[in-house]
């Protein structure tokens, strides 16, 4: 006589569940192998290509005003002249932010003036021009010495400031925001035959920026 076995409901219920379980460990496993594949190809693509950093060559550098209407307070005009260049043969940049001002000795001199947003192409370069100006902005007490200081010696050494945001462009694939900073720094003839308000004090030549992001 031969025995027949036959599984209660409980032990069936259970067994159901141990497959389901099998069935969403796979399907998960499955979208994990897929998007890990898809992070290490653009991730590939990045270390092959591996963009570099933009270039920026400050062309040319005009003070108009740089007067003193109290021991503290500044009144200031530059207007300046930026060569920004692609370097890269397959990555375009977008630029979506280029926040930009004149420092002097580490004192901010003109208000911050906020270029248009572009995009560059590959090996691309692009002249921007900004006017730069400050009225009555604060700096310190010694200022007015250092100015006069640096006219005696016969330059003025200043900086230009850019803060940034970028996107890099590879393809259709268009990277997260990175911040980047641009710093130029620019010697301008400045003696008595050429004091700030005779006329534009100038660079005699341009000057290579340095790009950090």
């Amino acid at each position: 006589m031969s025995q027949v076995l036959v599984d209660s409901p409980k032990h069936c219920a259970k067994k159901g569940f141990k497959v389901h379980k099998f069935i969403n460990r796979k399907i998960l496993y499955v979208f994990s192998t897929f998007f890990s594949t898809i992070i290490f190809l653009i991730f590939l693509i990045w270390l092959t290509l591996h963009p570099s950093k933009p270039e920026f060559f400050l062309k040319q550098a005009d003070i108009y005003q740089l007067n003193l209407s109290t021991p503290h307070l500044l009144t200031s005009s530059i207007q300046i002249t930026l060569v920004s260049k692609n370097p890269n043969t397959k990555v375009g940049v977008f630029y979506d932010q280029l926040q930009v001002y004149a420092s002097y000795k580490g004192q901010q001199i003109t208000v911050d003036e906020y270029l248009p947003p572009f995009y560059q192409g590959h090996e691309d370069s692009n002249i921007l021009s900004a006017s730069l100006m400050g009225i009555s902005l604060p700096v310190s007490p010694s200022f007015g010495y250092e100015v006069s200081r640096d006219q005696t010696i016969g330059k003025l050494v200043f900086s230009l400031k850019i803060n940034g945001r970028l996107r890099w462009k590879i393809g259709a694939w268009v990277s997260s925001p990175y911040r980047f900073i641009v710093n130029c720094v620019t010697i301008q003839a400045f003696g008595p035959n050429n004091a700030v308000g005779s006329g534009p004090v100038s660079a005699k030549q341009g000057s290579q920026c340095s790009t950090t992001v």
